[in-house]
């Protein structure tokens, strides 16, 4: 049996295809949800959509401090897991939450191996929870699924080279798969506040390096606001509560959080990506849509080749490279083989653990 852990959004797209493969080499597979993400439109609007399989349990973390949640995962992580140490061939955690270093946290105290799904990122930047979550990660795991030669040369630096796998990146097949199905589906005026024939910018900001600071967030906002076009933000909720008491922009239109095929969709439809989070890099580069990442590095650091993605970690830099786009011809495929990642993670998977 496989135990899968997983807290946040991102995760639960990222495990509807690994899952999805599993089971079709007959692996069993338990998923317990910490409960990290655990308003309806974070959480339970994803596995209706992605068709997840059920989760074994739900441990109803909640909202706390990154210390606070942390421990409260461990401590039920562990109080679930022990009852089944002789069934659980292994944990299977995903990216840089809570979840993923509390679930590496638990089963390593229990003597269960772990595999780390985007192992070996880097993007050298202390100061971001998501960076330490990763690191320390790595080093509880001992089966690492890369997304990319950078990540190998990552994980050999730190002196990581046994059961290393390049298998590209996860999000690249829930892409292939849902896509399709978001263009299908959603129907973007009724998400969009205005005409949708219009060209827009879409815009999401929710890391605490630029939501902890009004004054951060406001130079953003004002920035955004002058762009001369219309920009629609999906609003995670640690920026609703940043977002009080900040007057925005007449060109910045504010939804709630959208579900991962209406976000594709409005991705998709998008003239340019505005955004601090990981996963829509990605998204926007495989899309071809340029983007502009508000923050001072990138782990995905091969988006940045041919001005892709164009880093901007403050308002004179975010104006003065939102006029320049990609060197025209130079899209090339990223994160991406022959055999899909989640099928590849599957297949090791099966052939280490019969």
């Amino acid at each position: 049996m496989i135990a899968t852990i997983l807290g946040a959004r991102p995760q639960f797209i990222k495990a509807a295809v690994v899952s999805a493969e599993l089971k079709k080499l007959g692996i069993e597979e338990y998923i317990i949800h910490t409960g990290q993400h655990y308003d309806a439109n974070m959480s339970e609007v994803f596995w209706k959509e992605l068709e997840l399989p059920s989760p074994a349990i739900n441990l109803n973390v909640g909202s706390a401090s990154p210390g606070k949640q942390i421990a409260l995962m461990l401590e039920r992580l562990e109080a679930y897991l022990m009852p089944f140490l002789d069934k659980i061939r292994l944990v299977l955690v995903y990216g840089d939450t809570n979840s993923t270093l509390a679930g590496a946290l638990a089963a390593a105290n229990l003597g269960i191996p772990v595999a780390h799904i985007e192992a070996g990122l880097r993007s050298f930047d202390k100061t971001m929870p998501e960076e330490i979550n990763r690191v320390l990660t790595d080093h509880l795991s001992r089966i690492f699924f890369c997304s990319s030669a950078q990540g190998v040369k990552w994980l050999k630096r730190e002196g990581i080279d046994d059961q290393v796998y390049e298998v590209g990146d996860v999000m690249a097949d829930a892409l292939t798969r849902y896509l399709p199905l978001a263009e299908e589906k959603i129907r973007l005026e009724n998400i969009l506040p205005f005409d949708a024939g219009e060209q827009f910018i879409l815009l999401t900001i929710h890391r605490q390096s630029n939501t902890m600071s009004k004054d951060r967030l406001a130079s953003l906002i004002e920035a955004v606001g002058t762009l001369g076009m219309r920009v629609f933000w999906p609003v995670h909720p640690r920026s609703q509560q940043a977002l009080k008491d900040l007057k925005l922009p007449n060109n910045i239109h504010l939804a709630g959080p959208l579900s991962y095929l209406e976000m594709l969709k409005v991705l998709n439809h998008s003239y340019k990506l505005i955004t601090d989070s990981g996963g829509l890099q990605k998204e926007a580069y495989w899309l071809k849509k340029p983007c502009i990442t508000l923050r001072t590095e990138t782990e995905w650091v091969e988006t940045l080749e041919n001005k892709w993605n164009r880093l901007a970690p403050d308002t004179e830099s975010l104006r003065s490279v939102f006029g320049h786009g990609p060197e025209a011809g130079s899209w090339k495929p990223l994160y991406t083989y022959a055999e899909p990642a989640s099928k590849a993670i599957a297949r090791i998977l099966g052939e280490i653990y019969g």
